[in-house]
């Protein structure tokens, strides 16, 4: 566990308790210090100037950090319908949004493919169907399952495909004569291990190779997200992470391969705090409990899978004892 103020800085926290002080907003609910958000894309950016950043809209799809993500130059990586029709009614170019989930709605992909948007993720026979019937010039990226160990929401059982698979599906997209254009993989979300970005793009360096010999040119590694926060304890830092991963596609891809990150946690998280009231209290079977207005399933939603959050008492009302 460490110090309140590593997790969230001073400012904040007296931004926090103004508003806390002058509103009198029912509870629970959601602040963002939009000066952490811009901060955090500007870092990003600074770490890896060649790469483009593409915000994962599922992280927060709130208009607010929506246009703040905008302006600092972001895209967008959506899996909705919900998703795109925020970046429609905003404005949001379609050559600005991609979508990396490998398994999507017929109902999604074709408003997403009739307002512009061409990169698609698959990891299926199935997917290639679907942009075969609904996005025909596709430039679809298949996603191969790579080590998640470390990773406190590990995802690879769930998306991805082996390297031999991968390739198979790349032959078969252009075969069928869809556009094949890259990879992409997930190293889990929350990743607390920075040599699973090592170890995948090992992977990814190899199943280049051999989709060269192929007959296909690959020319887009999407990396996905896998940021980690500081929600109680300390993390590898984003600038340590983003200089392996720098120095990892340097020394083994050429010099003009497309780079596509999808930070999405790693925006928002550390510029959250959910506002919540103890609305009860009891002592059972020895134990002291209390109760608070936010739960599982309006806010904390990760707890249930093992995210562990910091708990801050603060107010500049008396309290009353």
């Amino acid at each position: 566990m460490i110090p309140q103020e590593q997790i969230l800085p001073p400012k904040t926290w007296e931004k926090v308790l103004d508003f806390i002080g002058s509103k009198d907003e029912a509870t629970p609910y959601l602040l963002i210090d939009s000066a952490l958000v811009r901060a955090y894309c500007s870092k990003l950016k600074e770490g890896f100037p060649e790469a483009e950043f593409f915000y994962a809209m599922k992280a927060n799809p709130s208009e607010e950090v929506v246009s703040l993500v905008n302006k600092e130059g972001f895209g967008f990586e959506i899996a909705s319908e919900g998703e795109l029709r925020v970046l429609k009614s905003m404005g949001v170019p379609s050559e600005k949004i991609i979508s990396s989930n490998p398994v999507k709605s017929p109902w999604f992909l074709e408003e997403a493919y009739e307002y512009g948007i061409r990169y698609f993720a698959y990891d299926s026979e199935e997917e290639i169907d679907k942009f075969l019937r609904y996005a025909p010039e596709a430039r679809c990226y298949v996603r191969i399952s790579v080590p998640n160990e470390g990773s406190q929401w590990p995802l690879t059982q769930k998306f991805g495909v082996s390297p031999d698979e991968a390739l198979r599906l790349l032959e078969m997209a252009k075969t069928r004569g869809l556009s094949p254009a890259g990879v992409t993989f997930h190293v889990g979300s929350q990743c607390l291990n920075p040599s699973n970005w090592s170890t995948s793009l090992t992977m990814v360096q190899d199943l280049f190779r051999k989709a060269e010999k192929k007959g296909i040119a690959l020319e887009i590694i999407n990396l996905g997200g896998g940021f980690p926060v500081r929600y109680t304890d300390r993390v590898v830092s984003v600038e340590e992470i983003e200089a392996l991963i720098v120095k990892e596609i340097k020394s083994r891809f050429p010099s003009d391969i497309k780079i596509h990150i999808e930070p999405g946690r790693a925006v928002v998280a550390e510029a959250g705090v959910m506002v919540s009231r103890v609305i009860g209290k009891a002592r059972r079977a020895g134990q002291d409990w209390l109760y608070i207005d936010v739960g599982v399933f309006n806010g904390l939603m990760e707890a249930v899978g093992g995210i562990k959050y910091t708990f801050v008492v603060g107010s500049r009302a008396e309290v009353k004892k």
